[in-house]
């Protein structure tokens, strides 16, 4: 692997964990998720390549008020706790919105070159 394929792919890495909140909370907009149904979703848009990554940012999320959970029985075994956007959480992804908005605005400007 030379030097710029080992930078890019840690830039890459880098730039999928930066909008990985704002990817949650899209994938919750709509209502109750299940963790796997997220996963699926994130593995799917090529955004996530473990769970690993994505149980401690539930938990973080869920701990900062900006998720809740309740558990919904299965048929196929055990509960299942399933997410959802509280208040704060809708909040944040109007707020999170604006931001990326920009950011992608700002790189499309600069993509262009600067203009005569």
């Amino acid at each position: 692997m030379n030097d710029n394929t080992e930078v890019t792919n840690q830039t890459e890495v880098q730039m999928r964990k930066g909008v990985l909140v704002y990817c949650v909370l899209l994938l919750l907009k709509d209502g109750s998720v299940y963790s796997s149904e997220i996963i699926r979703s994130l593995r799917e848009a090529e955004l996530i390549i473990v769970e690993g990554t994505l149980y401690p940012l539930l938990s973080r999320l869920a701990k900062d008020h900006l998720l809740s959970y309740e558990w919904q029985e299965s048929e196929q075994g055990p509960p299942r706790k399933y997410y959802q956007l509280t208040e704060e959480g809708h909040a944040l992804l109007v707020e999170l919105k604006r931001t990326y908005t920009k950011l992608h605005n700002s790189i499309n400007t600069l993509e262009k070159g600067k203009k005569s």
